[in-house]
C-alpha cells in the first residue's frame, strides 16, 4: 500500500505544530486533514470514525496522532 502524499504532509504539519497542539488538545487524539485538526477526542475510534464521516475519506487516509501532555508513563 502506498502512503498518500497528503497523509505525509498532514503528519509533518502535526509534528511541526505539536507545541501549539499541546496547548489546545492535551492528552487527546486528533485527526488532521489538509493541515487542520478536524476532530479531537479521548477515543481513537471516535476520532477516526468522526473524521471519516466529516471528510469522506477512509480511516486509512487520515492522519491521527495522540497529543501528549508529557506526563504519560509507558
Amino acid at each position: 500500500m502506498e502512503i498518500q502524499k497528503t497523509f505525509m504532509e498532514d503528519m509533518k504539519w502535526g509534528l511541526d505544530n505539536y507545541k501549539n497542539l499541546q496547548l489546545k488538545f492535551r492528552d487527546l487524539w486528533v485527526a488532521i486533514v489538509n493541515k487542520e485538526v478536524v476532530v479531537a477526542g479521548e477515543s481513537i475510534k471516535y476520532v477516526e470514525e468522526t473524521a471519516s464521516k466529516l471528510t469522506g475519506k477512509s480511516k486509512e487516509e487520515i492522519t491521527v496522532i495522540f497529543v501528549e501532555s508529557g506526563a504519560h508513563v509507558y
